[in-house]
């Protein structure tokens, strides 16, 4: 592709993200889709100058990461309800400089689940209590499944559980846990941990499905175990790629290259 004064530009803010998967999985997705897009990462310590960039340069399209999802909501015009709800936007749409802020953790989680086991009426367990983990409970609630949440910190995982109205159990009690689902929404087993697995593994094979949103290692401790005790496993890539199908579809209104995106992101992982 020739990029030229007519090619739209996308990108990702956040600080940093130099390490960013996502340019990889979007450029190939505009390449694939005959697109004049390109996709960049720009390191914005700065969240109000960041905005004003959008829309002075007039950016179609950006992702929202760490530690800017909350702080970019005062800044947008319009918040869609789900990330109301959640309390976070990692992804934004500028319509002729009106910039709306929507969230698509909870679509990239619950399409990478249900890629293996219907939602409804299941019964799920989540490990942690920070932004990956409410988006992924409130993401389960729109789909109908019921979970407990599993965290180090009390008073930080019981203030989500009432927010989400589940139950909560310290994380000392892991041993107790049971379920349809496991899904770990901490960082534990990220390298260079890597030894490491949030819960032990007497307890996984209660479990139908063990999703693991770290992917650096791809198959984490928590993946490895869980194979061995027979169930279905999720690696850290397929939400990063589902929420970013989500984000191509909202930005183009075309309907996303699913496996070539997953390509993109495993050849950049590697």
């Amino acid at each position: 592709m020739i990029i030229n004064g007519k090619t739209v530009l996308y990108g990702i803010i956040g600080n940093p993200v130099t390490h960013s998967l996502s340019p990889a999985m979007h450029n190939a997705a505009f390449a694939a889709s005959s697109i004049d897009g390109v996709y960049l990462p720009f390191p914005a310590p700065d969240i109000a100058a960041a905005v004003t960039g959008i829309r002075g340069l007039g950016i179609q399209g950006a992702s929202v990461t760490i530690p800017h999802k909350e702080k970019v909501i005062p800044l947008l015009d319009e918040i869609d309800s789900v990330a109301q709800k959640i309390g976070a936007v990692n992804t934004v749409i500028n319509s002729n400089g009106t910039l709306k802020g929507l969230n698509t953790d909870w679509l990239g989680a619950t399409r990478a689940l249900e890629e293996e086991i219907d939602l409804n009426g299941m019964q799920a367990v989540i490990l942690g209590a920070g932004g990956s983990a409410r988006a992924i409970g409130f993401g389960l609630l729109e789909k109908g499944a019921k979970f407990v949440l599993c965290s180090r910190t009390e008073s930080r995982g019981r203030d989500l559980a009432d927010e989400l109205g589940c139950p909560w159990v310290s994380l000392a009690e892991a041993d107790n846990l049971s379920g349809d689902i496991l899904i770990n929404a901490t960082s534990v087993g990220m390298q260079p941990q890597i030894e490491n697995s949030p819960v032990p593994e007497l307890i996984l094979s209660r479990f139908q499905v063990v999703m693991d949103i770290v992917y650096a290692p791809l198959k984490t401790r928590l993946l490895q175990e869980a194979e061995r005790n027979g169930c279905k496993i999720i690696n850290g890539l397929e939400m990063l790629l589902y929420q970013g199908v989500a984000q191509f579809e909202l930005w183009t209104g075309k309907v996303a290259p699913v496996a070539l995106m997953r390509k993109a992101l495993a050849d950049a992982l590697r």
